[in-house]
């Protein structure tokens, strides 16, 4: 009776462990950091961040004020000093004069290779009316430079990274909202003094894109859209022409997301995967071929809004995201991806996150 009840109780453990096992050997995503950039500011309310490594660290930027669109609304920063965030400081605003401001948007940092770091942002009453500007630094986001205003018709990146080819072109994912949802490329071969726009071919509202880049050098570009499904465009000649939008299967909750290729060729990409109105739950997915998508992280699933993410691959391989936790406070997120056996990821075939 022993000997039957310890194979017996070997057998049902197994069974029980094996599959658990053999799941946490193709998910095996490690959690490095959890944490909030900051837990108290001199503003209530935060959006939009962006995040970008410099030679000295990370440093993060976003908007924050009393409210969006508020005048006050100013774009802040904070860098990744010694493992722990600086206070955040304020490093644009929208003042004109003594009697005139206007709140800032969607910030938007780039670190140059060899060079500055770059923040575009976006100044205006509204949306609709908004501009670009831009500002650089030389010490790594101690300190900026004067804020430039872009030219008439150019915003810089709207929400998303810029992408840099091959041959030192930068794409800018830009796009419009006063004329419908418009997308539009913007380029420059001098990091922000002269640019180019290449304008999409448009069948539906789409903005908020970001770029993605294949072995035989295709871009592809996702985009936010009021479709309930993320848009795709594809450039095959390093982003001066792409093809007209159409519809992926993931869902889109008409909020911002935002993905990053990775060193080991697949695509990462953090969105609200809900067609609801709602911008919960916050995951990752990850494809190959930026048209099969598998499921990897949850990173919230709770009520509240957790949102407009934003996501860099680090030096070392590392996956750094931040993104807008309940509009209070901004989240960075720290994953390792390095052992994760992507292939054994369960496929996502609709609407529903595979558990």
């Amino acid at each position: 009776m022993t000997g039957l009840f310890s194979r017996g109780l070997f057998a049902v453990l197994l069974s029980m462990s094996f599959p658990a096992l053999i799941f946490s050997q193709a998910s095996a995503v490690k959690e490095v950091a959890n944490e909030f950039i900051y837990t108290e500011a001199p503003f209530p309310s935060c959006h939009a961040s962006t995040i970008a490594e410099t030679p000295e660290g990370f440093v993060a930027a976003w908007f924050g004020g009393t409210h969006e669109n508020n005048p006050d609304v100013e774009i802040w920063s904070s860098r990744l000093v010694n493992g722990k965030w600086t206070r955040p400081v304020s490093v644009a605003n929208g003042i004109q004069h003594s009697k005139k401001r206007y709140p800032t948007w969607n910030p938007v940092l780039y670190q140059v290779p060899g060079g500055p770091l770059l923040l575009f942002y976006k100044v205006g009453r509204d949306v609709p009316t908004w501009w670009g500007e831009m500002k650089v630094s030389d010490d790594n986001g101690k300190t900026w430079s004067e804020a430039r205003r872009l030219p008439e018709d150019i915003f810089g990146p709207i929400k998303n990274k810029p992408f840099l080819t091959k041959d030192g072109t930068l794409i800018c994912p830009a796009s419009t909202e006063h004329d419908g949802w418009r997308v539009q490329m913007e380029l420059t071969r001098d990091f922000g003094k002269t640019w180019e726009v290449v304008r999409l071919s448009h069948r539906f509202n789409a903005i908020q894109g970001s770029i993605l880049e294949y072995p035989n050098g295709h871009l592809q570009a996702l985009h936010r859209t009021r479709e309930s499904r993320i848009a795709e465009t594809w450039s095959t000649d390093g982003g001066k022409t792409w093809s007209q939008l159409e519809l992926t299967g993931l869902p889109n909750n008409n909020a911002g997301t935002d993905a990053v290729t990775l060193q080991n060729g697949w695509q990462a990409l953090i969105y609200n995967h809900t067609d609801a109105r709602q911008r919960t739950p916050l995951n990752l997915a990850v494809s190959k071929d930026g048209k099969n998508w598998r499921a990897a992280w949850v990173f919230e699933k709770e009520p509240g809004e957790y949102s407009y993410p934003a996501v860099i691959q680090g030096k070392d391989g590392k996956v750094h995201f931040t993104y807008t936790w309940k509009r209070q406070r901004v989240k960075h997120v720290v994953l390792d991806l390095e052992k994760v056996d992507f292939e054994k990821l369960k496929p996502i075939t609709g609407i529903g996150w595979p558990e």
